[in-house]
């Protein structure tokens, strides 16, 4: 037996932000990262509609980039103090995301970091709050999704939390917030859901419910993300509704190894001075896990589909699948995103010279590579890596060779 959830009410297009205005509640508090949603207003906005809904509103500020368990904890606290039944996280994906692990947190107080990593583990939520999600990215989805991505900074590791019960009851997919993003972000988030609906598409829980969703995002990222990068607006529009369908397709299919490498690389290096951003992680490692993955014939056949609706062309599997890599190699040049990490500069962009030595990445590699086999997306990939073949996939994406193996 299979599954399918999304949240209960999806509001998209002009004005959906308004839908604030009928929720029913006495208490809402509203988790919100930097300054971007209170410089456009749109902060005063969820203020004013959730107070004419009646409504006492409390703020929770300053969730950072790549949210941390402190910072989980500490919202939790507050959630205990104030006591609110609705719980509404506006933003990219990480206030939203922490915001989630709050939301277990506040439910169920005695809850660990540790117990709520447990996939698909959670008890029952709802028996304090509901919770409502407006993303202003384009990108993780998290407006519909089964998922978390929470920081633990001592380890340097990004862990996901999977299950059905962090599924937002509302989102809210606004496309006037999309329009906030600078230009880096629209890049990142872009091959971020682009990678999201390929792993979804060749996953081995992908289901007749969740390849339409994923085909249907590949065609529109790739006709819209890259005007949308370059200013156009209308683009940014569609963006903003296509990242959602590969959300709804990855929440239920789930996801690859792509994400379980990005993930654990993620924070790894933070003490070089920089991370490496997720969607331009998922950018450089997508052509090559692709390469990977085609070794197995039904990935391969279900690769060669995806090429046939981008109109690649290719007359063989085989054929297709280069093209696909070749696309998506095009598209992150085109969107000024490195193509492995030995030139994966400051701020996520190319560089003649990385901040990742190769002599710290060839120290750290094999414990890299041990975290991403745990990681919770690796189960759902059609091929799964031993750790020497997971070091090896590690060198292909760092010195941007190709794969095969």
């Amino acid at each position: 037996m299979k599954r399918f959830t999304i949240p209960r009410e999806l509001y998209h297009g002009e004005g959906a932000l308004e839908a604030l205005k009928t929720l029913d509640g006495k208490r809402a508090i509203i988790c919100v990262g930097g300054g971007s949603m209170k410089r456009g207003g749109f902060l005063d906005k969820v203020v004013a509609y959730l107070e004419e809904a009646g409504m006492e509103t409390k703020l929770f500020e300053g969730i950072e980039p790549d949210p941390s368990v402190e910072t989980v904890m500490k919202g939790a606290a507050v959630m205990q103090e104030f006591q609110p039944d609705w719980i509404v996280a506006i933003g990219g994906g990480s206030p939203i995301d922490a915001a989630k692990a709050m939301w277990i947190k506040y439910e169920y107080p005695e809850t660990t970091f540790e117990q709520m990593c447990v996939v698909f583990g959670l008890p029952k939520l709802r028996t304090k709050a509901k919770f409502c999600a407006i993303p202003s990215t384009s990108g993780t989805a998290t407006e519909v999704t089964a998922f978390s991505v929470i920081t633990d900074y001592e380890k340097g590791i990004k862990y996901p939390l999977a299950d059905f019960e962090i599924t937002p009851d509302i989102a809210i997919v606004d496309p006037a917030l999309a329009e906030t993003m600078p230009k880096k972000l629209v890049a990142h988030t872009g091959m971020d859901a682009f990678t999201h609906a390929v792993e979804a598409y060749v996953s081995t829980v992908h289901s007749n419910y969740t390849d339409p969703l994923a085909i249907h995002a590949l065609e529109m990222i790739q006709e819209y993300l890259i005007p949308s990068y370059n200013g156009d607006m209308s683009c940014r529009a569609e963006m903003h509704d296509a990242q959602c369908l590969a959300g709804q397709a990855f929440s239920n299919a789930l996801l690859g190894i792509v994400h379980s490498m990005a993930h654990k690389t993620g924070a790894v290096f933070q003490d070089l001075g920089a991370h490496i951003i997720h969607g331009a992680a998922n950018a450089m490692y997508l052509p090559k896990v692709i390469q990977y993955n085609a070794k197995n014939e039904e990935a391969k056949k279900r690769y060669g589909v995806i090429a046939d609706y981008l109109h690649l062309g290719g007359n063989t599997d085989d054929e297709k699948v280069a093209a696909l890599v070749a696309e998506i190699r095009r598209m992150n040049d085109e969107l000024n995103i490195p193509q492995c990490i030995a030139h994966y500069g400051a701020d996520g962009l190319p560089a003649e010279q990385g901040f990742v030595p190769e002599e710290v990445f060839l120290e750290r590699v094999e414990e890299i590579a041990a975290n991403a086999i745990l990681d919770a997306c690796t189960g759902s990939n059609p091929r799964q890596p031993n750790q020497e073949e997971m070091v090896k996939l590690f060198k292909c994406v760092y010195y941007d060779t190709d794969v095969d193996f």
